[in-house]
């Protein structure tokens, strides 16, 4: 009886025919997960007692697209045995041949990457020119897009398409394409006129469409900027090429403005010593630099006003010199009894006799 069952014939194949394919891809579903165990448990054992990272980089990249080439090929032999059209036939062979060639890529991409980020990226942090920081992600990317460029036309070819022919008809298509991509288009120009112009490099500080924050990376497509939030904001290259931008870091020191108001019971020769401890205290800071402005500018309605401004030297931190700075007058200024104003009004009463 149960023979018979197996033996009875469905869209060309038996009950049986169906049942060994069924398990066959099952069976190529195990044989993965034992691989991919295999390779996590006793592969990667014997690969990091070697001194060279290399074998350890390779294996750790081959766990996945073996056990997707497994399957693939498990499935591929279990269709194989089913009896279909030519047509059906066909089309299980050109997915296999794309399916395997583009596993393969995916293999060689995830080697690059890891390749890139533990040999190249060192070498590069370690480097003092900034070039190479802006140059890296660029030809990343464009080695990636080889890549896998490189796998389609491959995978076409084995699938039997006629890949100049291919190519030829993407002449044809090329202007509708370029209409289509053109943001993209522009991004890419945009990415050549900051890489030739140079506004910035990756770690500067800018402040470019409203953001203030450091350049993390400069891509293809676009620019990513870390703000002072801790953000990520990414912005289109086109848009940067066209924008203006503010180069904190490239400013010599940073500019410093106060004014500070005095009473207006200070004496001038009060005053005048007011703007020499000023001139002193920058002079004693050596994070300072040495020119420096100090000027009575003006009879405010509540104070006299001296206009105080200095400079930070580069790669100081900012906020901790004006603290250093700001304690420093406060300690002169009420040493030497000097006052600082606040608003204050007189009112003056009349009684109804008039006095």
């Amino acid at each position: 009886m149960f023979q018979d069952i197996l033996t009875k014939t469905y869209y060309g194949n038996t009950i049986g025919t169906y049942m060994l394919s069924f398990l066959l891809i099952i069976a190529s579903v195990v044989l993965a997960r034992v691989a991919y165990w295999a390779i996590g448990h006793i592969v990667k054992r014997f690969t990091r007692q070697t001194k060279n990272r290399l074998d350890d980089i390779l294996v750790d990249m081959l766990e996945e697209p073996v056990v997707f080439a497994i399957v693939i090929i498990g499935i591929w032999f279990s269709l194989k045995l089913l009896h279909t059209s030519e047509t059906a036939q066909t089309v299980i062979s050109t997915a296999y041949y794309i399916l395997i060639v583009f596993d393969v890529a995916w293999f060689l991409s995830r080697v690059l990457d890891a390749l890139i980020q533990r040999y190249v990226v060192p070498l590069v942090q370690q480097s003092e020119s900034k070039l190479d920081d802006q140059l890296l992600p660029i030809i990343h990317k464009g080695l990636k897009i080889a890549l896998w460029v490189m796998a389609l036309l491959i995978a076409l070819n084995n699938a039997g398409y006629n890949v100049g022919a291919v190519l030829a008809s993407l002449g044809i298509g090329g202007i509708a394409f370029a209409m289509a991509a053109k943001d993209t288009i522009a991004n890419l120009f945009g990415s050549f006129t900051i890489f030739v112009d140079k506004p910035f490099t990756v770690g500067d500080r800018v402040l470019l469409n409203g953001y203030d924050g450091f350049v993390r990376e400069i891509g293809v497509r676009s620019t990513r900027l870390e703000t002072l939030n801790g953000r990520m904001v990414t912005l289109p290259n086109s848009q940067v090429a066209n924008e203006c931008i503010e180069n904190i870091s490239s400013e010599p020191s940073r500019k410093i403005t106060m004014d500070l108001g005095l009473t207006y019971d200070t004496s001038h020769e009060d005053m005048q010593k007011a703007m020499d401890i000023l001139q002193q205290i920058i002079a004693e800071n050596e994070r300072t630099e040495e020119k420096v402005v100090t000027a009575f500018t003006a009879f405010n309605d509540f104070a006299l006003n001296i206009r105080f401004i200095y400079y930070i030297k580069k790669g100081q931190s900012v906020f901790g010199v004006q603290t250093e700075v700001n304690l420093e007058i406060l300690r002169r200024f009420n040493e030497a009894g000097l006052e600082f104003a606040f608003p204050t009004q007189t009112i003056y009463t009349i009684s109804a006799d008039g006095s």
